[in-house]
């Protein structure tokens, strides 16, 4: 009797499962962390929404969708770091201006410097008899030291904008060295920046100076007190952070931002330079030479 042949099944190797099992397991893992990683805290994220909507002087107008949606190179700075930068600088122009309402009360001088806080910043309002003689532009004597008061205020400043504006009344003038108010302005806010430069550890990018003329008047130029309220040197300290608490108005102490004259109705829109001195019509800039040949189509 013949013996069956015996078969060996043969069993396919499955040592690959261990790794592979590992490997999806590690990948399992991965994705896990990832999908944690990515998910926002909306308790957070309304904060942010609303701390930034507060700082840009309210409304929804830049993050009006709500649903979170990072992105790429978002600064990981707390949102009410920007708050707090905001109310440090409006704690420092509330020193400064205190500060210098001392010097003012301390050497007598509340009628001829007023100072102010506003939306824009801190402005302190010189009088042009505290600083110069009239129709001129360099400054006294006595008017060095309180600008040196203000030089060592600017001076603990970070980065802040200054803006020195010169302004005059509407009494026309027409000398050499000024032939109009806007020259004589210009020169007085000049000289003004040059000595508060001149004294102070000050950055001069950070600095302007400005002739209004007569053009931004704080107040009526029908009275001699009108037309001495006009006549003024404005430094105004520019905020960084927007203030909406700031009071825009105007008390004995405070004095506002210079707003721009409208013409009222039936008025020129381009001021007249008639009255001033030696000419009887406003001027006028000579216009080109049109070339010969040029045709114009209607």
């Amino acid at each position: 009797m013949s013996k069956k042949k015996q078969h060996h099944e043969e069993h396919v190797d499955e040592s690959w499962l261990i790794p592979y099992a590992d490997i999806l397991t590690l990948l399992l893992a991965l994705f896990i962390v990832m999908f944690a990683v990515s998910q926002v805290d909306t308790k957070r994220f309304e904060a942010l929404k609303k701390a930034m909507e507060t700082v840009f002087k309210g409304g929804s107008g830049l993050m009006m969708n709500s649903s979170p949606m990072p992105t790429e190179g978002a600064s990981d700075q707390p949102p009410e770091m920007a708050v707090m930068e905001s109310l440090r600088e409006a704690r420092n122009f509330q020193e400064m201006k205190a500060q210098m309402d001392k010097y003012i009360q301390d050497k007598g001088l509340q009628n001829q410097i007023e100072t102010g806080l506003a939306q824009e910043g801190l402005q302190i309002s010189f009088r042009d008899a505290a600083l110069f003689d009239s129709g001129k532009a360099n400054l006294r004597p006595e008017a060095l030291p309180t600008l040196d008061v203000l030089a060592e205020l600017l001076s603990g400043l970070k980065g802040n904008d200054v803006r020195i504006a010169g302004h005059t009344d509407n009494l026309p003038i027409n000398t050499a060295e000024f032939p109009s108010n806007w020259d004589l302005s210009a020169k007085r806010a000049l000289n003004v920046m040059k000595r508060v430069l001149n004294q102070g550890k000050l950055d001069p990018a950070k600095f302007t100076a400005v002739g209004y003329g007569e053009y931004h008047p704080k107040d009526t130029n029908d009275t001699p007190e009108g037309r001495a309220n006009n006549r003024r040197v404005e430094v105004l300290i520019i905020r960084k952070y927007p203030d909406k608490t700031a009071s825009g108005g105007a008390s004995a102490s405070t004095a506002t931002v210079p707003a721009v004259v409208t013409p009222s109705k039936g008025e020129n829109k381009i001021p007249s330079f008639e009255g001033l001195p030696g000419t009887g019509e406003p001027k006028q800039l000579p216009s080109d030479p049109i070339p010969e040949g040029l045709k114009f189509v209607n």
